[in-house]
């Protein structure tokens, strides 16, 4: 008797070289997270702790759940701008539960397969949903370029310039990083008197800890999280599910969607009851992660959440210390990358159907602070924009037979509500003989808007006393006008 000897196959990360490279590539993220991290709290109007922790909870969660390895999620720009009104005028608890109800709402999305719905938002909405997330950002950085002193300008335009010229001459360090540093250093050397980290809240000196956001249970607790929450939900499944396509593009592989779905609720849900604000998948950081630095695992992901804690544990004194200018200096070159200035350059040859879409989905965005609802009102009008050129599409052709005992009309195009609402009015009842043939094979049926119209022009012949022969009808048109043939009101 032989017996069978399964051998183990040791994962790609653990290989020498591999390990190298994930490691420095987790370091280098973890290093470029923390002015981000705290500057996105600073948006959201919390503690830098708040963000800290989320983006150490949000890392080492994702890097086991998540579904596109070496893709880096931490508290984020779009989620700080959702929940900033909600810290402002509720609380940090009411705040951590709107985190955890999101990703309650995000699991449940991810089972539902909204990751296959992702397709049907329209490019438009999407560079909308970029260009407007740029603008907000930026608008939040100028209060604090408001009654603050005169030193502040000239450091917020040096950090801008080293963020601008160091990429230009290495990409061994992140650029944020370096400027943070330096104007840090400056204030620290001549004492100059400038709002800093500091001030805006405490920071941590040791590990998130476990716990349950003091909010009541009652349905007016939930009534005051839920839209936050449903934002939460859908604007960072949106740029997960967008940052994790890219992430495939990149390295030529595929990713599971519907795990990163419920994975990045997860990932809410564990941040949430560790006291952190949120968040989802970062671009900045996984193209630092991905592309410059060349990890392709979970354990870059992973190690850029455990080095971050660690940091910031270990130095929480010296970020103390950074001055906002740097913060806000970052936070503008954050913008300016984010922003689509290609989209920009192209305007002027898009079709306008595609600009409006843009524009709407963009000032929906900035007039309510609320991507969810931007995307929204993007993907509504792109949706009554298209229905419009549709309806346009469908042509019909009368011809009566040289005997003049019958009439044959030829259908084209799509009929949905839109283009089938006026079909009605394009027959002539009066003039045409008794025998009626209405041709629909280059025509489809897609509602029950057109079978009640088919109906309605059945009706009025069949009312005249005349036979009406409906021919060509494809399989799936046939069988939604047998399901509701006679059961529409047709009078109409």
């Amino acid at each position: 008797m032989s017996l069978a000897v399964s051998s183990w196959s040791r994962p790609t990360w653990l290989s020498p070289r591999v390990m190298r490279t994930e490691v420095l590539a987790g370091l280098v993220v973890a290093i470029a997270l923390i002015p981000e991290a705290i500057a996105f709290s600073v948006l959201a109007g919390v503690d830098p702790r708040i963000g800290l922790f989320a983006s150490f909870t949000m890392a080492v969660t994702i890097a086991f759940t998540g579904g596109r390895p070496a893709m880096i999620s931490a508290a984020t720009g779009a989620i700080a701008l959702i929940v900033a009104p909600l810290a402002r005028d509720q609380g940090v608890e009411y705040l951590i539960a709107a985190v955890i109800l999101a990703g309650i709402l995000q699991v449940l999305l991810a089972l539902a397969g909204v990751a296959r719905l992702m397709r049907f938002v329209p490019r438009s909405v999407m560079v909308g949903f970029v260009n407007a997330l740029a603008i907000l950002i930026f608008l939040a950085q100028v209060p604090y370029l408001i009654d603050v002193p005169w030193v502040v300008y000239p450091m917020v335009v040096v950090g801008i310039a080293i963020m601008i010229a160091l990429p230009r001459l290495t990409t061994a360090i992140p650029a944020p990083l370096v400027a943070v540093v330096l104007l840090t250093l400056a204030v620290v050397v001549f004492g100059w008197n400038v709002p800093t980290v500091g001030d805006q809240g405490e920071l941590p000196s040791g590990l998130p800890i476990l716990g349950i956001p003091a909010v009541p249970f009652t349905v007016e607790t939930l009534s005051i999280i839920a839209p936050f929450a449903i934002a939460m939900a859908l604007v960072g499944l949106m740029e997960s599910l967008l940052t994790a396509k890219l992430v495939d593009d990149i390295t030529d592989t595929h990713s599971n969607k519907t795990r990163e779905s419920w994975g990045q609720g997860v990932a809410n849900i564990v941040t949430g009851f560790f006291g952190g604000m949120g968040g989802c998948a970062m671009i900045g950081q996984t193209m630092i992660n991905v592309k410059v630095s060349g990890a392709r695992t979970r354990l870059s992901t992973f190690l850029s959440g455990v080095f971050l804690i660690i940091l910031v544990v270990v130095l929480g004194d010296v970020v103390a210390v950074i001055p906002m200018a740097a913060l806000v200096a970052v936070m503008i070159i954050v913008a300016y990358s984010t922003f689509d200035w290609h989209s920009v350059k192209i305007l002027a040859h898009m079709p306008k159907s595609e600009t409006i879409v843009m524009l709407m989905t963009v000032a929906a965005t900035v007039f309510t602070h609320n991507l969810a609802i931007g995307v929204i009102t993007g993907v509504v009008t792109a949706t009554v924009l298209f229905a419009r050129r549709v309806a346009h599409l469908v042509t019909m052709t009368r011809e009566v037979s040289p005997d003049g005992e019958h009439v044959l009309y030829e259908v084209h195009g799509e009929l949905f509500f839109a283009s089938s609402n006026d079909l009605v009015y394009q027959f002539e009842y009066s003039a045409d003989p008794e025998w009626v043939v209405i041709d629909l094979s280059e025509a489809h049926v897609w509602d029950a808007s057109t079978v009640a119209a088919l109906d309605a022009v059945v009706y009025k012949y069949e009312r005249q006393g005349k036979t009406v022969d409906v021919l060509g009808v494809n399989a799936y048109s046939a069988a939604l006008r047998a399901r509701l043939d006679g059961r529409l009101p047709a009078g109409h």
